[in-house]
């Protein structure tokens, strides 16, 4: 009989042991810290780098090289919420005085005010290639859908950002992975290499760190899975934000 990895596990003579199951590729938990939902990213394998047929890809995102993400992990359903930071700002007694809707994402937010909030909300920032992984959701194309229909960009925003969450999702139920703000994550900027990678977290040191999707205020080649943007930490700006990831939810 076939006995499930989350069913009671016993041979004779040596104690029973319970194995965790995995969420399901998808599942959503709400984080009792920051108050935003999380989504379950499976592992697994992809190709990182330039989609195949994409005549929009740059240098930067070439060459296109296998990568193996060998630890599920969760990640924020949307990008980090003016809502959900000033509840941050609150507990840590930072400043976040803005009157944007409360479900506009967060910005002008330097890599160091989204790592600080990340580590508050028992989180993390997402590596570039669990970022690239999660955004693609086992698709190949340069984006995971029509663009108009998920994301938010210079031709169709109206010259701002908008609220997370009104596009359409990718296959794992993420919004606005391409569009809407920039995201941070953790790594420092980088070449890519043709061999395959395990768990990559980027160089070890570098002069930029690494932003990902594109945002309103850029026109449509930046929102692809592959596009891939370098500032420097401290730097801010009304296109910048940020999701965060992590292995287990408060």
């Amino acid at each position: 009989m076939f006995i499930r990895a989350s069913a009671l596990v016993c041979i004779a003579g040596v104690a029973c042991n319970f194995a965790t199951p995995s969420p399901a590729p998808g599942q959503a938990r709400k984080n009792s810290k920051d108050g935003l939902e999380y989504v379950w990213i499976p592992a697994g394998k992809f190709t990182m780098g330039c989609s195949p047929g994409d005549g929009e890809c740059i240098d930067e995102e070439k060459p296109p090289h296998p990568v193996t993400i060998t630890r599920g992990f969760w990640l924020g359903k949307t990008e980090v919420t003016v809502a959900a930071y000033k509840r941050f700002a609150k507990a840590t007694h930072k400043d976040a005085e803005t009157s944007d809707d409360p479900n506009l994402p967060m910005v002008d937010v330097s890599w160091d005010d989204a790592t600080g909030y990340c580590g508050w909300a028992g989180m993390r920032l997402p590596t570039e290639a669990e970022w690239e992984y999660a955004a693609r959701a086992n698709t190949t194309g340069p984006r995971y859908g029509p663009l108009d229909a998920v994301a938010w960009h210079y031709y169709n925003c109206g010259g701002k950002r908008h609220p997370v969450g009104e596009k359409q999702p990718n296959a794992w139920g993420l919004y606005d992975m391409l569009g809407n703000v920039w995201e941070w994550v953790a790594d420092w900027f980088g070449s890519y290499q043709q061999k395959a990678e395990i768990d990559p977290a980027g160089p070890f040191r570098a002069k930029y760190r690494t932003v990902r999707g594109g945002s309103w205020f850029d026109y449509q080649k930046a929102a692809r899975a592959s596009s891939r943007n370098t500032f420097d930490e401290s730097d801010h700006s009304d296109r910048f934000g940020f999701r965060c990831a992590g292995a287990a939810l408060k």
